[in-house]
């Protein structure tokens, strides 16, 4: 049995979702455009060269929808699916994933973005198994702006994916295969993990060191 492991934003999707989000957030008016714009930019700028406090960034993204009304919340996020995922669910990386669940493999997505933002990504690529940020929530469920457990970023990645496992008996090493797709240093933990690591869609950086390790180079995208 093989395992296959996908990073979501710029690897399955031609864009950031968590960064998207925040934008929508302030085209539905939940929050100013100038002041949070550019605060989203600044987090995704620290994701991008490595320095990103991801505590923090969760209690800023969740900041604008998480005292809203549950329904509010659904409504908005069926809206951000309609017009910002629906048009870049791109058939190459729908047939990537396909491929691979057509295969037998078990398959999950493994991402840095929050689990409110990407399930219903996840559901759209028929991925049942998403390792994503776990937002905690209150008695009554509302979100309240901390992680809970161990996010899903950096090395963290690799912890969860190997907690998601041993729930059900299992290690990586007892597949003769595990792929990992992503776009990002930021992954390199679970990169290294892999026995068939992928760039895909890279950075250069991550170009950089795919070339020198003699991994493969995926673009999915133009």
């Amino acid at each position: 049995m093989n395992l296959a492991l996908f990073d979501l934003d710029h690897t399955l999707l031609p864009l950031d979702s968590d960064h998207a989000w925040g934008e929508f957030v302030v085209t539905l008016g939940w929050a100013d455009a100038g002041t949070h714009r550019l605060a989203n930019d600044a987090f995704y700028a620290a994701y991008q060269d490595g320095t990103l406090d991801i505590a923090e960034y969760v209690e800023f993204a969740t900041r604008p929808w998480r005292e809203r009304p549950f329904a509010e919340q659904a409504a908005a996020h069926a809206r951000f699916m309609r017009e910002v995922i629906a048009p870049a669910l791109r058939p190459e990386a729908m047939a990537l994933v396909r491929e691979h669940r057509e295969r037998g493999d078990v398959l999950a997505i493994v991402t840095a973005t929050n689990e409110f933002v990407t399930r219903p990504i996840a559901a759209a690529f028929e991925v049942e198994t998403l390792i994503a940020v776990e937002l905690e929530r209150d008695a009554a469920g509302a979100v309240t702006g901390r992680i809970r457990g161990v996010p899903s970023f950096r090395e963290g990645k690799t912890a969860r994916v190997e907690q998601w496992l041993a729930q059900s008996g299992r290690r990586v090493q007892d597949f003769e295969r595990v792929s990992f797709y992503s776009d990002s240093t930021n992954d390199l933990p679970l990169l290294d993990l892999a026995t068939h690591p992928v760039a895909t869609n890279p950075s250069p950086a991550l170009e950089a060191i795919a070339r020198e390790r003699g991994w493969p180079l995926l673009n999915l995208f133009p």
